[in-house]
């Protein structure tokens, strides 16, 4: 699967099993994908949302290229590790970055 496939499941698993997604509130993540471009994901009212372009402004854009951004949805890449290694920047802020990685983590338990 290409990022934009693996981010949609991810979103779909998300709306599915709500339970780890209750509390982010009017959240929106934007990813800044060399191959693939802009996608967010818009946390409202306890579900979660893609949109293949940027229309909220997002609380946090992690910029990466498609291969680091697929292991981070796989939960094989640190996201602090990235940061530091230059294979991920972040603006805004690195709290929620660190968030949506432990949110990977226990989609990644849930089958």
């Amino acid at each position: 699967m290409n990022a934009k496939e693996q981010l949609r499941a991810l979103v779909e698993k998300m709306n599915r099993e709500p339970a780890h997604i209750a509390e982010e509130k009017d959240r929106v993540f934007q990813f800044d994908l060399k191959e693939s471009g802009s996608i967010q994901v818009q946390f409202k009212e306890g579900k979660a949302y893609m949109i293949e372009e940027a229309t909220e402004e997002p609380n946090v854009t992690l910029k990466m290229n498609d291969e680091s951004f697929i292991k981070m949805l796989n939960d094989d890449l640190n996201t602090t590790m990235a940061f530091m290694s230059g294979k991920l920047k972040v603006d805004g802020s690195m709290g929620l970055a660190m968030k949506l990685q432990q949110l990977v983590k226990e989609y990644k338990e849930v089958s």
